[in-house]
């Protein structure tokens, strides 16, 4: 009676028996079907369920085996007392001390187990909760303020809709619904928060294109509807914004040119090229269109076939420099970047030979050589207004100089963890900083310790450029182009699709302030094009 409760109650409980439910009926009804289970084992089990369920099968094959039926009893025995083992601890917590009464006794201990079960996870729940709102009133955001948060009419339906679910048992269902609640509740304060503030509508107007190589710099000049683009094809050029068409080319420098600046306010441009040079030159533009000659219908008709290639060809070219900055105490490796100071009289570079120099206009003699950088450098920039500046290295550091004192005082900057691509100057004395880290951070002039607000992304960082307004365009080597606020909210991301956006790395991004033109941000990029983008962004917050 024992071994046929156990083969007939206990096997559910044990996963390895339910696997071979005809061995162990066969071991229980007789020697002869022993035999039949030894002599056949694995996918050929049927046969002890045959010889079991028939005398006549159970004879046959049992005379088939009279030389090992003994052997095969002792098997047998020895299966049932393995299973008596591995199932006795547990049938003495779960089976009833009188085994005659059915199945009743041992569905209420059942019952009685798992209640006791149950309300061991009630109380780690409400531990769980209690230490919930504990954090909660140490953060500062009480509990109550987020049940009476306003969702959108579909997240609401979403949350009814949890409540409302049955669950087969508390747990599940206290759990499930609290894990729904915060996890609405902190989507809806992301994706509500972004996009009540957000009314921005960015749409592409026009490209710019000519460059034969990638675009390394685009740059905006103040008062004019004109930008100006640096590319490893050796030329920097002028372009007018609302005709996009390229007005002047300059072809002064022997290798690529890496960064292109308009003067404060005369018309000349400043470029750093791969020709450890920087270059002045003279910016005056032709802004009439080549007026056509008159011709026959015959001629007319000709040229309507070749004449609209050649005249977009016919631009205006420019080889010879106003100045140079080169020679002693100048750079030995390729100029990255170059910027004008207030005022126009002094313009830093950096360059790849880990120093940054200050240089006088008037007399093209270097002023201060700026060291200290571990590696590369990668960019440098002036504030608008004072005299400062900031230089980015692969040191995955950047530095503040300042020269309003007669000696020049540095500070460093360290909280990126690769490159520090770019560093720029915001109008409220805040230096923003790009990286191949893929994160952006906005730094206070006064302290240097810390990040004020940190972005990350989900690609390395390129030039980027901040607004008028403080927003941030940030272009990414994954072609795309992000906006920002200073205070870290995420704004919007510019359309990139197979017919507009660029097709491979953003390499920098500009600002204009012209409100006459469409165009109010400006992107470079390694396919050779330059993009006008119209831009709305949302009123500045007071």
């Amino acid at each position: 009676m024992a071994l046929d409760l156990l083969g007939r109650q206990k096997m559910p409980l044990d996963g390895s028996s339910s696997k071979q439910p005809a061995v162990a009926s066969s071991s229980v009804s007789g020697g002869s079907t022993g035999a039949n289970a030894t002599g056949a084992s694995g996918p050929a089990g049927s046969a002890g369920v045959s010889g079991v369920g028939g005398g006549s099968t159970g004879q046959g094959m049992s005379g088939a085996a009279t030389g090992g039926s003994g052997g095969a009893t002792v098997m047998g025995k020895q299966l049932t007392a393995k299973r008596s083992l591995k199932l006795g601890s547990l049938a003495e917590d779960i089976m009833p001390t009188s085994l005659g009464g059915g199945d009743e006794p041992f569905r209420a201990r059942l019952h009685h187990l798992f209640s006791q079960i149950e309300k061991e996870f009630e109380l780690l729940h409400a531990e769980n909760m209690s230490l919930r709102e504990k954090l909660e009133a140490v953060a500062g955001t009480p509990r109550d303020s987020t049940v009476g948060e306003r969702l959108p009419l579909q997240d609401a339906f979403e949350v009814d809709g949890s409540v409302n679910k049955s669950f087969k048992s508390k747990l599940g269902s206290a759990g499930s619904k609290v894990k729904a609640g915060h996890k609405l509740r902190a989507q809806t304060s992301r994706i509500v928060s972004s996009f009540k503030a957000q009314s921005v509508v960015s749409s592409l107007v026009r490209e710019f294109c000519g460059h034969k190589d990638g675009v390394w710099q685009v740059s905006t000049k103040a008062g004019q509807p004109i930008i100006g683009t640096a590319s490893a094809d050796h030329s920097a050029c002028i372009w007018g914004i609302d005709t996009g068409r390229c007005l002047l080319q300059y072809q002064g420098h022997s290798g690529s040119v890496n960064s292109i600046k308009f003067h404060p306010t005369r018309d000349i441009v400043l470029t750093g090229s791969g020709d450890a040079t920087a270059q002045i030159w003279q910016a005056a533009v032709n802004w009439e269109v080549p007026a056509r000659k008159g011709h026959s219908s015959e001629e007319e008709l000709e040229e309507e076939e070749e004449g609209p290639y050649e005249e977009k060809e016919r631009i205006d070219v420019l080889r010879t420099p106003l100045c140079e900055f080169s020679g002693p105490g100048g750079h030995t490796a390729v100029v990255v970047a170059a910027d004008w100071l207030p005022g126009g009289d002094q313009v830093i570079t950096a360059s790849w030979d880990r120093t940054a120099i200050l240089w006088d206009v008037e007399t093209r003699e270097p002023l201060h050589p700026l060291c200290g950088h571990d590696h590369e450098l990668t960019h440098a920039s002036a504030h608008p207004s004072q005299r400062l500046v900031v230089t980015a290295s692969r040191d995955s550091t950047f530095r503040l100089w300042d020269f309003r004192d007669p000696i020049p005082a540095v500070s460093v900057f360290q909280g990126h963890t690769e490159n520090v691509t770019s560093t720029v100057f915001t109008r409220d004395d805040k230096v923003v900083s790009g990286s191949d880290d893929r994160s952006v951070k906005v730094w206070e002039l006064r302290n240097m310790r810390s990040a004020l607000t940190t972005i990350r992304t989900d690609s390395a960082v390129n030039r980027l450029a901040v607004s008028a307004s403080g927003v941030i365009a940030i272009p990414h080597d994954n072609r795309h182009i992000r906006l920002f606020d200073l205070n870290g909210q995420r704004i919007a991301r510019l359309p990139r699709t197979s017919r507009q956006g660029h097709r491979r790395m953003v390499s920098a991004v500009a600002w204009t302030e012209d409100i006459s033109s469409n165009c109010n941000l400006f992107s470079s990029g390694f396919d050779r094009r330059v993009l006008g983008w119209g831009v709305c962004l949302p009123p500045k917050d007071n």
